[in-house]
């Protein structure tokens, strides 16, 4: 699970971003261990129908929409012929649809077309990318059908494939994912996706500035994934409870009102 890809991000986007360097160094390291990346929609279709994965399969995804996606990444992976999967936040792309909430520059509709027209999956990401876990039903559904329409009306495909802005996720959402028409979904928990997950639960490992070539090689050879995340879902326990008492108390304020 990728970000944004630049020389130099803003604060809000460093810590998640990497390198245009970093980046066409790793999807070398891909190519060259024989790795076969598949879109989301690809994988997703492949354990429903039991059709077999290629060799060494690997997803390759990007969330939010941030224009080095298109300025340095789309040629790394056009080198390699690497498809890949962007889930946009239609909401913070430069057009027609802009709140102005992106976090740096972000793509515009002509560079997502032309990252579609290049191999790269297109899905959804929410539309104004909040904790979908935390917001009422009709936002809730607001957030899943205005990116899909949007993403259908500027590249004329219905997106497949969703993934839960910030990680986060209820059985709620995955329902309201399902029922709003995307095939499968993605989450993070920074561990190897398997079909045992579920199609809306799929889970991936962050790239960020701080994943050393060391530790890239590895979590490519799904090494010692749990040791290199430790903290990270230490963080997220935690905050999981902190998140859930927010969740009730806003629960009970409505049920008082």
């Amino acid at each position: 699970m990728y970000h944004a890809v630049a020389t130099d991000p803003n604060e809000a986007t460093r810590a998640l971003s990497v390198t245009p360097e970093a980046f066409a160094w790793q999807m070398a390291v891909l190519a060259d261990r024989g790795m076969t990346p598949l879109t989301t929609a690809d994988l997703a279709a492949r354990w429903r129908s039991g059709r077999p994965l290629p060799d060494r399969p690997v997803l390759i995804t990007f969330d939010d929409g941030y224009e080095g996606v298109h300025r340095h990444a789309l040629p790394a992976l056009a080198k390699h012929g690497f498809p890949a999967t962007l889930f946009v936040s239609t909401g913070w792309l430069r057009g027609p649809y802009d709140t102005g909430g992106g976090l740096d520059t972000m793509l515009d509709w002509d560079q997502v077309r032309e990252l579609a027209a290049a191999g790269v999956e297109i899905g959804g990401h929410s539309h104004s990318h909040p904790q979908l876990d935390q917001v009422s039903e009709a936002t809730l559904r607001f957030e899943l059908i205005h990116c899909k329409e949007i993403v259908a009306d500027q590249l004329g495909t219905v997106p497949a494939s969703f993934a839960y802005p910030y990680g986060y996720s209820s059985r709620r959402v995955r329902q309201a994912v399902r029922e709003t028409g995307y095939a499968q979904a993605l989450a993070v928990g920074n561990a190897l996706a398997r079909r045992t997950q579920g199609p809306y639960a799929l889970r991936r490992v962050t790239v960020r500035r701080g994943t050393g070539t060391d530790e890239f090689e590895r979590l490519v050879e799904g090494r010692a994934i749990a040791r290199t995340f430790a903290r990270d879902r230490a963080l997220t326990k935690g905050y999981a409870v902190v998140r859930r008492t927010r969740q009730a108390r806003r629960l009970v304020s409505r049920l008082g009102a």
